[in-house]
């Protein structure tokens, strides 16, 4: 059983509560998440046991995804690798990431924005193709800008931010997001799981805020080791941190029956 509260239901607002609403037959609401839902017009059903997801492998297994918690984080190309920390200039491994071959450097840059900055920025390498900024939305308010949720690599129509460092700065035209949650996942937990590359999952989580994250992309690549990135404001209101779990429960707008269920 959940209980399932106001301040659960205000931390799904980001990503989109579903409508209807689904909720095992014995989860129950505060009066506070009751009267929040009918005054947003959402409906809540009862997950019925004849409720299918029909993924390509036999039948869905429960599959715990650890959690890992990205806080503001910068992406550089090679050139404006040059351009702040000099000609010639690599980046400096300082511990490994999640994902095989991805590093933390210990070079950091400041942000700085229309009404602020950010010291002590990390990068993370190796160098990309194109530079990218990856802050929160509380980020936003600090620096003056107000980033859109996109998926990594989708800088169309993005805002951009100065990057100062030892050595120069960079004024970025586009390139901040806001990442959206996202899970990484190998070929083969993708094909023990039923999903594809680029399909949208449902994740819950347990715990004292029983939450629901009913639309996050999962990248599927055998380069890629099963992770869950959100980011600093998402972990804050969910209560979770690096090396948390979420359960799957279903994808594309689909739930799993009640057997594939934790």
């Amino acid at each position: 059983m959940a209980l399932i509260t106001e301040t659960a239901l205000r931390a799904m607002l980001r990503s989109g509560i579903p409508n209807p609403y689904l909720v095992r037959a014995d989860d129950k609401f505060t009066p506070a998440a009751i009267d929040f839902l009918k005054g947003r017009g959402i409906k809540v059903e009862a997950f019925q046991s004849s409720d299918t997801f029909s993924p390509k492998c036999e039948s869905p297994i429960e599959l715990s995804i650890p959690v890992g918690v990205s806080n503001r984080h910068v992406h550089l190309s090679q050139e404006d690798v040059e351009n702040l920390f000099g000609v010639g200039y690599q980046l400096t491994p300082l511990r490994p990431l999640s994902q095989p071959g991805q590093f933390a450097a210990k070079e950091t840059v400041t942000l700085l924005g229309p009404k602020g900055n950010i010291k002590g920025v990390r990068i993370l390498g190796p160098a990309r193709g194109s530079s990218q900024v990856e802050i929160s939305k509380t980020d936003g308010y600090t620096l003056g800008i107000h980033p859109p949720i996109r998926v990594s690599g989708s800088l169309e129509g993005t805002p951009g931010v100065t990057l100062i460092g030892p050595s120069g700065f960079v004024s970025l035209p586009n390139g901040v997001i806001v990442a959206k949650c996202h899970v990484h996942m190998s070929d083969a937990e993708a094909r023990t799981s039923g999903v594809e590359d680029g399909d949208n999952l449902i994740l819950q989580m347990r715990g004292e805020r029983s939450l629901i994250f009913p639309d996050v992309t999962v990248r599927v690549s055998p380069r890629y080791a099963l992770d869950f990135h959100i980011d600093l404001d998402e972990a804050n209101a969910a209560n979770l941190s690096t090396g948390d779990q979420v359960h799957l429960v279903g994808k594309n707008g689909n739930w799993f029956s009640t057997t594939g269920r934790w």
